[in-house]
């Protein structure tokens, strides 16, 4: 007789002597209501048992902080929120999340790897790609087949929950480098139904090296694979000053490179594309190119 059949004789006998069975224990003496992961023998001869666990993050968001975002402010600067359906904002990033929306849904000519998970970066700091993942992260969230998940990988200087208007709070950093810590715990609900956020969390002296971990490698994998819907928008530091962006970019399905009018060279962007080359889908932005009537906007993308 193996242990698990010990296990439920003893459990038998323990009933028919009136002893009150725990939860998920059958009349029978059975298992019944989740997988069960025997992990010792009591000295009762009980076999002491505990629920499989599975990571869901669906499920799972219940453990999520649920955070408010102030849309009213956000749209006076000049921020994309639901209620812009129709303005030159929302349009432009139609435009823009359109060929991104389709490579991750597999419509592209050759199968993409990770394609739900998208990269931004820039060559250098302040050419607007953080404004640029929060209103594409928005227009996604607007789509009604898709949910997006934007991250804060910016972690040498983050600025996602700032803009928000949130406090900083543990995220990507501390679910990379601790055992102990699932995304559930870190990610941020918000009242835009669509819209998750992770912050990038406890700044770490070691952060290229744990964005280049096998908990990273298996963080990506398990973003990329269970769910189908959702798109994983990642804000990442600048890629010539910096090496954590290229550590992301090696392991990411798209990158949209911000590029500023009028300021970023020919020679920045080489670089900076040089960085990526292991990428196997990169599409450039050009921000605050001069618009009708004078109004900065974002221009023409293009695929490399």
């Amino acid at each position: 007789m193996n242990i698990i059949e010990q296990a439920a004789k003893r459990l038998e006998e323990l009933r028919r002597a009136g002893v009150e069975m725990p939860a998920g224990i059958g009349s029978s003496g059975s298992l019944t209501a989740a997988p069960l992961n025997v992990t010792h023998i009591s000295p009762a001869g009980v076999a002491v048992a505990k629920p499989a666990q599975t990571v869901d993050l669906h499920a799972n968001s219940r453990r999520s902080k649920e955070v408010n975002l102030d849309l009213a402010r956000l749209e006076r600067e000049g921020y994309l929120v639901p209620s812009q359906g129709r303005s030159l904002l929302a349009e432009q990033m139609r435009i823009i999340k359109r060929p991104l929306l389709a490579n991750a849904r597999g419509e592209s000519a050759q199968p993409i790897a990770r394609s739900n998970l998208i990269l931004v970066a820039s060559a250098m700091p302040g050419e607007g790609k953080t404004f640029f993942s929060m209103n594409l992260a928005m227009s996604i969230a607007m789509e009604v087949d898709h949910s997006v998940l934007l991250v804060d990988a910016d972690v040498l200087r983050p600025s996602v929950l700032a803009r928000y208007g949130l406090e900083p709070s543990r995220g990507l950093m501390d679910v990379v480098g601790s055992a102990h810590l699932d995304l559930p715990d870190v990610m941020l609900r918000t009242n835009v139904p669509k819209l998750n956020l992770l912050p990038a969390g406890t700044a770490n002296a070691k952060s290229t090296e744990l964005l280049a971990s096998g908990a990273m490698e298996a963080m990506l994998d398990e973003l990329a694979a269970k769910y189908s819907d959702r798109i994983i928008v990642f804000d990442a530091p600048p890629l010539i000053p910096t090496t954590e962006s290229r550590v992301l970019a090696s392991r990411v399905g798209q990158v949209v490179m911000v590029v500023e009018a009028n300021r970023t060279t020919h020679a920045q962007v080489a670089q900076a594309y040089a960085a990526v080359e292991s990428c196997p889908v990169v599409l450039s932005v050009l921000n605050k190119a001069n618009g009708r009537g004078g109004s900065e906007s974002y221009g023409y993308y293009y695929a490399s």
